[in-house]
């Protein structure tokens, strides 16, 4: 993989540099927008990691820019701007993902593998999972031809899960999906959907298909161990 770093803070730019290189990646860094741009139009990158405030063009101007002339690859944001206002400037501007600074490098790590992996794979219409079978485009669920009634958030949490099979999601990244990016919402709450959508699907209540990964967050059993 070939990532594109963007970042006018010196010091920072050679951490990051310096951890994603530990990963295999090959790393180019640049300390201004108008670089940036050009190396993500007459370079092949798998990601571009752009910093919001840079001299010359800024982070979310090279997104716009890069997105506009067929950039097709991964785009994530660093900002310290975390008013819900900008971030979905961000993100309509063709970001994939946000990353607020200050950070740590292990999520910084994580976001550039859920990006690739995004990337990656086109996702499915229609996944099967089980004896379940989860409609994107109709939003809905069935289990042997026969329909099981969700609510919205219900189906979004499932929804994340099902894209996501196998990997295990943050807390935060699932609230994030089910309820904005400017959620104001508790554990308490997620876990309150999770146990009311588990009492609609789990057949075997000492394996419910939503798995409690301890500390971190859930993730989707495949199979039925």
């Amino acid at each position: 993989m070939k990532i594109l770093i963007a970042e006018d803070d010196n010091r920072l730019r050679k951490n990051i540099v310096h951890m994603i290189q530990k990963e295999y990646h090959q790393v180019d860094a640049v300390d201004n927008g108008q670089d940036a741009l050009h190396y993500a139009l007459f370079e092949h990158y798998d990601l571009l990691i752009l910093d919001w405030m840079m001299p010359e063009l800024s982070g979310i101007e090279v997104c716009q820019e890069a997105r506009n002339r067929g950039y097709s690859g991964g785009i994530l944001m660093l900002t310290a701007k975390d008013d819900s206002s900008d971030i979905i400037r961000g993100l309509d501007a063709g970001a994939d993902d946000y990353l607020i600074k200050p950070f740590k490098m292990e999520e910084l790590l994580a976001r550039i593998r859920a990006i690739l992996r995004r990337k990656e794979k086109t996702i499915e219409q229609v996944i099967q999972i089980r004896d379940f079978i989860l409609h994107l485009d109709s939003r809905t669920l069935f289990r042997d031809n026969t329909e099981i009634a969700l609510t919205r958030n219900e189906f979004l949490l499932l929804e994340y899960l099902f894209i996501n099979k196998g990997i295990v999601l943050t807390r935060d990244q699932i609230c994030s999906h089910v309820w904005g990016y400017d959620h104001d919402t508790s554990n308490n709450n997620l876990d309150a959907l999770v146990k009311l959508v588990r009492k609609k699907i789990d057949e075997n209540k000492e394996k419910s298909v939503i798995e409690n990964v301890r500390g971190i967050g859930y993730r989707v059993r495949e199979a039925n161990v």
